[in-house]
């Protein structure tokens, strides 16, 4: 009969092996996402260490920090070993980290390609679990004047006033829109609805002298460009 592994917390691992001394002596990327959220619990329970437990809840994540910081406070304290405190700290660290890849977007300025648009989109509408529409106004150098959301809506699509974005384009004196929305499902496909839509802003937009330079597509790790695709 095999006997149950025995969890030696982390006092008794080699210094090289612990989370905080690692950091310290080797620098913070040297450290897994587990150890990164073991030093923040502190410590595990009875049957495992702080990163073993830290496994086990990236693990109820798909080992992904995106995934985890949609996971609740209430969700974490289901974990045994974690209390409304370390839950607390968890949700504040990762909240942080959001904070810090928002504040990313400010640096763009210009968008050059479907790859520029996509990296000034992805932090506010990749990982949402509900679909949005956003809009983005550029001047005739492709400048950002503005990124705006316009619809909010359900898994199964949004509403996009046509005559709202125009009227937007007016008033920031837009020559150029960049159309976007996500699809929490995560096929990049694009689907009739958003063909249409495109075409109708396309149209609309015309008439005008604006144009539409691109519509992107977008899941948690990537996008779909009509522009790219030759179908805009």
């Amino acid at each position: 009969m095999l006997e149950k592994p025995i969890s030696f917390p982390i006092t008794h691992w080699a210094d090289d092996d612990k989370p905080r001394e690692k950091l310290l002596s080797k620098g913070r990327v040297a450290l897994s996402d587990a150890e990164l959220i073991a030093i923040l619990i502190g410590s595990g329970n009875k049957e495992e260490s702080a990163v073993e437990l830290s496994k086990r809840i990236l693990s109820q994540a798909d080992n992904n920090l995106n995934e985890l910081g949609k996971i609740s406070v209430q969700q974490l304290m289901q974990f045994k070993g974690i209390g409304q405190a370390k839950a607390v700290t968890i949700a504040a660290a990762l909240e942080m980290g959001r904070r810090r890849r928002d504040q990313e977007i400010l640096k763009i300025t210009k968008v050059n390609s479907s790859r520029s648009a996509y990296e000034l989109l992805a932090p506010l509408i990749g990982d949402l679990q509900h679909e949005e529409f956003w809009i983005v106004y550029l001047n005739n150098s492709n400048k950002v004047l503005h990124k705006e959301q316009l619809s909010k809506g359900g898994i199964t699509g949004t509403l996009v006033d046509v005559r709202l974005v125009l009227k937007q384009a007016l008033e920031y004196g837009a020559v150029g829109l960049i159309l976007s929305h996500n699809h929490p499902s995560g096929t990049l496909k694009p689907s009739n609805s958003d063909r249409q839509i495109t075409e109708k802003l396309k149209a609309a937009s015309r008439a005008l002298d604006i144009k539409v330079l691109d519509h992107l597509i977008l899941t948690q790790r990537a996008y779909f460009s009509f522009a790219d695709e030759g179908i805009l």
